[in-house]
């Protein structure tokens, strides 16, 4: 019987470490799939406000209440970070960096709205979780910074 539960023990043991190598091996893949899915919500809203800039000073002088900045200031901040934090996050350049910055604008986006929809609100938890991901963890292997890191122009990936 203890012949029995030594080799159950050890064959779970080899099936577990198994499914651990082949999910490591995705991790790449689901940290370039999560840069650039994020990139792309950004990077669109940073275009949408670009094609009628009038109506985009006008919905952050009434809509969106930007705490501790005016307005156009708010407006042009907004608009360059939506711009250029997703072309780094796409590269994986200053990945963490890019993260970061589009975590700001994100919790700044729910913060500035009176009254935003629940399903907007999920959207924007949503990509939280994954800008949050991408910070703790990094842009992963399929990035600029990992790229420099292993020619030694930087300390780590």
């Amino acid at each position: 019987m203890m012949a029995l539960i030594a080799t159950t023990r050890t064959r779970f043991d080899e099936l577990v470490h198994w499914c651990h190598e082949r999910l490591d091996a995705l991790q790449p893949l689901a940290q370039l799939a999560a840069r650039l899915y994020v990139a792309q919500v950004f990077f669109a809203s940073g275009l949408t406000k670009l094609r009628d800039w009038d109506t985009t000073l006008a919905l952050f002088e009434s809509e969106y209440q930007v705490p501790l900045l005016p307005p156009e200031l708010a407006a042009w901040a907004g608009t360059a970070g939506e711009l250029v934090l997703p072309v780094l996050l796409v590269l994986g350049l200053f990945g963490r960096f890019g993260a970061l910055g589009l975590s700001v604008l994100n919790i700044v986006a729910v913060l500035s709205l009176a009254d935003i929809a629940p399903a907007a609100l999920q959207q924007h938890q949503f990509w939280g979780s994954l800008l949050l991901a991408l910070l703790l963890w990094g842009p992963g292997q399929w990035s600029a910074d990992a790229w420099l890191a292993a020619r030694g122009f930087t300390r780590r990936a």
